[in-house]
């Protein structure tokens, strides 16, 4: 692929993942920033104005479903596409889908499928955050389709 397909800001404590996330995503095309927690997210978040945030839910200072809530209710961000990648219990889960996280993949995964989400969530910030116009029909309603499987929520609401 050529060209820059999109800013990712990618969020996570442990630079082993972070570079393995950049790789991943700059051989698709994508520009890559990132940041080692929560709080270092939303520094950057506001100079870097990114279409994506990936964040991982254990870090310091500030962890990622408070970073996601943070991002949720700062009206800037708030329509921001949001991805949790991490190692996740099923009540992270639904923290998460509480907060506004838009899609999850689970830790350790699968380099296309990472490319593959981010690509999905770049279509729904390019849209407004209307997943719900999207054909590809395998997203249900938001609170049944938020589980840990490679999966993005289909409203905004």
């Amino acid at each position: 692929m050529s060209g820059v397909s999109g800013r990712v800001l990618v969020v996570d404590d442990s630079e082993v993942i972070r570079q393995l996330i950049r790789v991943n995503l700059e051989l698709e095309g994508f520009e890559v920033v990132t940041a080692a927690d929560g709080a270092e997210c939303l520094e950057v978040v506001r100079r870097v104005k990114p279409d994506v945030v990936t964040l991982d839910v254990m870090m310091p200072r500030l962890d990622g479903l408070r970073t996601a809530a943070r991002l949720r209710a700062t009206p800037d961000t708030s329509r921001l596409p949001i991805a949790i990648v991490s190692a996740c219990t099923p009540a992270d889960l639904d923290l998460g889908e509480a907060a506004g996280v838009d899609g999850y993949l689970g830790k350790p995964f699968d380099p296309a499928d990472l490319v593959a989400m981010v690509r999905r969530l770049m279509l729904l910030g390019a849209d407004g955050g209307a997943l719900d116009a999207r054909s590809d029909g395998r997203f249900g309603k938001r609170s049944r389709e938020f589980r840990p499987e490679r999966t993005e929520r289909t409203d905004r609401g």
